[in-house]
């Protein structure tokens, strides 16, 4: 009589049964242990937020009921609890799905060669890229750094290295637990913030692989119709909304891209602008795969020396959207109850951070990663980075965002203002992008007094936009004398 194989399936960005390739190779070779390990402990500084935690309640929840209850849930370190589990089962393989952040791939390496001195067969599969980030270079072999050739020349040049999407386990059969196979509840992970501030989050979105793919339904039903204009005005429903998705692991970027492919004509460039979003997202986790510093430094060296200020009041008004800026306060009050915020408004808010504040975009980057349920240590870094001009292919710094002029371009009957910033909604139009303009009389008539029911601008852009084009002109300058 023949012995099954044991395999332990190591869910980590993957939490889905459908194009999940180390799922499926182990489901086809035999009996399956699947667990999901909580790892606070090799993360360090980039722990999973708070906001990224909600959701993961949500999403562990879905795919154990996927699994017909059998997820083993664990919490501490990976690099024990692995090789632990492993004697524990009698389990001769484990298969994981690769990740990208620097700490992984510093801890997968540790349990993979420890594993397999041990004799266990070790199998990491591409989960979560449509490109590999070794796999596109220039002809020099060296990596690029800028966004347009790498996706253009390198990543469309290459489409063949897509792999194709895997069809999900026609059955899963399932090791059966001893007494050494100990897990914890999903309460007992203790993923629930100590603030009720969750609601907000969970009443916004459906987390797990079924409201993903429900989502791109939606997106492929529209045919992405209007996507390139309609991406850049926060009022409007014209993003894809996958993003928290994607990075959970509860849809693949090959499902959205093979799906959106078949059903949209390539030549329409919704399609074609969609594309290459998806492209910005592989681009981030190059960066990060081949400069793992991405999160802690600036990618251009120079911007070491920029003269930051310190300004803990404003940084604090700027976090609860208390700035007097409406556009500003609407995304981060947008970010705190949601989770969320529109892609046009963060680099709005990223922008007056940054420049109109003088304030370092590492802080800006940890409260995103705090209050994001798509906090992605690659995506997140790299677009601080781009915004701060300190990144790869980045916005220069000398680009500031009015936040004026944007709010009333995308947002001119500022609908998206009077969605997260309530107490305006009394203006006319015309004065909801700027109440301080406002006559006395029209701002009795609607109820509010500036400074009590609503901040005065805690600053003059005019004047902080010289302020931080001077800070430039002294750091290039300071960097010409040495």
């Amino acid at each position: 009589m023949s012995v099954k194989n044991k395999t332990i399936v190591w869910f980590r960005q993957d939490l889905r049964i459908h194009d999940n390739p180390a799922l499926l190779s182990a489901a086809d070779a035999g009996d399956i242990l699947p667990v999901y390990i909580l790892d606070d402990i090799n993360a360090g500084d980039w722990a999973m937020g708070a906001a990224s935690r909600v959701w993961l309640h949500e999403s562990l929840e879905k795919l154990n009921e996927s699994l017909n209850g059998k997820l083993l849930l664990l919490c501490g370190d990976a690099e024990t609890l692995i090789a632990d589990l492993v004697d524990a089962s009698n389990a001769t393989a484990v298969h994981w799905n690769r990740c990208y952040e620097p700490w992984r791939i510093q801890r997968d390496q540790k349990i993979k060669l420890a594993l397999t001195e041990k004799g266990i067969k070790v199998e990491s599969t591409n989960g979560s890229l449509l490109w590999e980030p070794w796999s596109i270079t220039k002809k020099d072999g060296s990596p690029y750094k800028v966004y347009s050739p790498y996706f253009k020349r390198g990543c469309l040049g290459s489409v063949d290295i897509i792999r194709p999407v895997v069809r999900a386990p026609k059955t899963i059969n399932y090791v059966r637990r001893n007494k050494d196979i100990q897990g914890l509840t999903l309460d007992e992970l203790n993923l629930q913030p100590s603030i009720p501030w969750d609601k907000g989050i969970l009443a916004a979105w459906d987390a797990g692989e079924d409201g993903a793919h429900n989502k791109l339904t939606d997106l492929v039903a529209r045919r992405l119709e209007g996507y390139k204009q309609g991406r850049d005005f926060p009022a409007m429903d014209s993003t894809s909304r996958l993003s928290p998705h994607l990075h959970f692991g509860e849809i693949s970027p090959h499902q959205v891209w093979s799906q959106v492919r078949q059903v949209i004509p390539v030549q329409e460039e919704d399609l074609s602008h969609y594309l290459s979003e998806l492209g910005w997202r592989e681009f981030s986790y190059y960066l990060l795969f081949h400069w793992p510093t991405l999160p802690d430094q600036p990618f251009q060296p120079k911007y070491k020396a920029f003269p930051w200020g310190a300004d803990n009041e404003g940084l604090e008004k700027w976090q609860k959207g208390q700035t007097g800026f409406p556009i500003i306060d609407a995304g981060m009050r947008e970010l705190w109850q949601t989770g969320y915020m529109h892609n046009r408004v963060r680099m709005i808010v990223g922008s007056f951070l940054i420049k109109n504040q003088l304030i370092h975009w590492q802080h800006g980057a940890r409260w995103f990663w705090d209050c994001l349920v798509d906090a992605d240590l690659a995506s997140n870094s790299a677009s601080w980075q781009w915004v701060a001009g300190s990144g790869a292919d980045a916005s220069p710094y000398f680009r500031i965002f009015n936040p004026l002029l944007q709010s009333e371009k995308f947002d001119g009957d500022g609908d998206y203002l009077i969605r997260y910033v309530p107490e305006l909604k009394g203006l006319p139009k015309k004065y909801r992008h700027k109440p301080w303009e406002a006559p006395a009389d029209v701002l009795q008539a609607a109820g509010i007094e500036l400074g009590v029911d609503y901040p005065h601008p805690i600053l003059d852009l005019k004047v902080t936009r010289e302020r931080a084009l001077g800070a430039l002109k002294a750091m290039n300058n300071q960097l010409a004398m040495d």
